[in-house]
């Protein structure tokens, strides 16, 4: 038994003697740096690339809307529009006509009416 230790520590000494090759720094940064800039670029494709598509259609949305269309606020008030200035709507509310006055950026929705 004592020899099969002996061998096998000649074994090592010899494989560390044995030169072992050189690598390059690049590969070195790419696997110290490599999961954490795919992390990145993963996050980027899955949470930051639509929501900014979704937020561009919305603002196309909301600046393509004219007087009669209908709209519908985050804070869930229907209405149609009846005159629209830089950044509100007025619009009309209600049996009663009530007008409101809104921020563009307060309305989730743009339903246009259906022309015949």
């Amino acid at each position: 038994m004592n020899w099969l230790l002996t061998a096998f520590a000649e074994s090592a000494a010899n494989t560390a003697a044995e030169e072992v090759p050189e690598v390059s720094s690049f590969y070195l940064f790419l696997i110290q740096f490599g999961p954490l800039i795919l992390m990145f670029v993963l996050m980027y494709f899955i949470l930051i690339r639509p929501q900014r598509k979704k937020e561009k259609e919305t603002r196309e949305m909301i600046n393509n809307a004219i007087v009669g269309d209908r709209v519908i606020t985050i804070g869930g008030i229907t209405g149609k529009i009846i005159n629209i200035k830089d950044d509100e709507f007025t619009i009309e509310s209600g049996n009663e006509r009530t007008k409101i006055t809104i921020k563009k950026w307060a309305v989730k929705e743009v339903i246009k009416p259906i022309s015949e």
